[in-house]
């Protein structure tokens, strides 16, 4: 059983919850324990972070625990999670580790481990940090501790990355684009990116003070962005969260293309270049039966994956795939990164534009989405309660009534005390009537 670490890392209320400096600095003494004990060298480690008041703290704690147990330790700053996933490839360093709370309020923060090939740490690894946790290994001798130094170069490195996903002197020029930073780690690094390639930029929320990240901006909060759109006459708009893992667009007319649509679009862009992997296209369970609809017809699997873009990942891996994704946002290309990438998946949307000569909203334009809306239903304590037989036979009911139309998903959040509700159907007074009475009957239960 996991105590510490989700479906995404470490992830808690600052000062409260597990999210202290006291906590910090024992993770950072038994991660540097468990991931450095098999190594012939003097380890080092990259430390990331987003623009949340509390990573000043969280950083400071985290690396004097690393140092403590003899790891080096290279600070790059605020910069996104996919940005650590790369650099701790290219710096050769023996893991990474990103302070990031993604789309959480300003007062929650996280810590997410890598690998030294960029991927996230294994379950098992994870899980012999929790073990050490509970019993410290001692401390090395005085001489055999580790250093902290600065990498002044990180987010110019990243831009240079991001931008070698494209063909050589490939260009965006003429695209007029507008870019919701969420006053997060991509504050500096989007506007650059898209100047770079010939964009012309609108950037919005990209000054962050340590308390306005993810509010109301960002992919949880399009609404603004949507309206610059509209206002300012642009080809599209990107929504980037805290991290900048994840990207809504919406089209020239302020519509909001979801993470359904963002994948079919890829697929086809991917699919008209031959460069389609492993004949599917891995997705979650929430991901719209409409997308494997238009899938299916252009002879493309669509296995659906557990939450989570740690599964996605892993079944991608699994079937040889290059491409897979969620229905928020995350996307994930093989191809170019390890995990998922919002600047990344920003780039091949305005490739498969410019390419194509094309409007966002013409691309992928005949797929139909079924009606889908999810309910988040506020428990005590996280808690899996969606596993409590009452509730499986009223989930059972409302496939039922349902039939081969539509489908129930029920599961308990990763990363807050919520339990998540969604139905999809073809007819949406029956989604909203099935979602309604489903909903109400689990909240008399619980």
């Amino acid at each position: 059983m996991r105590r510490y670490f989700g479906t995404d890392g470490v992830r808690g209320a600052v000062n409260a919850d597990v999210m202290t400096a006291e906590f910090a600095l024992r993770l950072g003494r038994a991660a540097g324990y468990v991931l450095t004990k098999h190594l012939k060298h003097k380890p080092h480690i990259l430390i990331g972070k987003e623009t949340r008041l509390s990573g000043y703290m969280i950083e400071s704690a985290l690396c004097a625990g690393l140092t403590a147990q003899g790891m080096n330790v290279l600070l790059v700053g605020p910069i996104p999670t996919p940005a650590v996933a790369y650099l701790t490839r290219s710096l050769r360093a023996d893991a990474g580790v990103v302070l990031s709370a993604s789309h959480n309020p300003a007062g929650d923060n996280g810590i997410k481990f890598f690998a030294a090939d960029g991927f996230k740490l294994a379950d098992e690894v994870e899980l012999e940090i929790e073990a050490v946790l509970d019993n410290l290994p001692p401390l090395p001798p005085a001489l055999e501790i580790g250093k902290a130094v600065r990498v002044d170069d990180a987010r110019g490195r990243y831009i240079e990355f991001l931008k070698s996903s494209l063909p050589r002197g490939f260009r965006l020029d003429g695209l007029k684009v507008v870019v919701d930073c969420a006053n997060g780690a991509a504050y500096d690094v989007a506007p650059r990116l898209l100047h770079e390639l010939g964009c012309e930029v609108i950037a919005l929320f990209n000054e962050p003070d340590g308390y306005n990240i993810n509010k109301d901006c960002g992919s949880t909060y399009p609404e603004t962005m949507c309206a610059e759109v509209v206002e300012q006459q642009a080809d599209i708009g990107l929504a980037l969260d805290g991290d900048a893992d994840r990207l809504i667009a919406c089209d020239q007319h302020g519509n909001i293309i979801d993470g359904d649509r963002v994948i079919a679009i890829l697929a086809d862009h991917l699919q008209a270049q031959g460069k389609l992997q492993g004949g599917a296209v891995v997705t979650t369970l929430m991901s719209n039966m409409g997308l494997d609809k238009y899938l299916q017809q252009r002879g493309i699997a669509m296995p659906r994956a557990a939450v989570g873009d740690r599964y996605v990942l892993e079944m991608m891996r699994e079937r040889g795939c290059n491409l897979g994704g969620e229905q928020s946002g995350h996307m994930i290309m093989l191809d170019h990164n390890t995990t998922g990438d919002g600047l990344m998946t920003a780039l091949q949307l305005l490739a498969a534009m410019q390419s194509s000569k094309q409007n966002i909203d013409a691309l992928a334009a005949d797929m139909t989405l079924f009606p889908q809306k999810l309910w988040n239903i506020v428990l005590k304590e996280k808690s899996n309660v969606a596993s409590q037989p009452e509730i499986l036979a009223l989930i059972s009911q409302a496939e039922q009534k349902l039939g081969d139309s539509g489908r129930v998903n029920v599961r308990a959040s990763g990363t807050e005390p919520k339990l998540r509700v969604m139905v999809e159907a073809e007819d949406e007074s029956l989604m909203l009537d099935t979602g309604e009475t489903l909903v109400s009957a689990i909240k008399a239960l619980l």
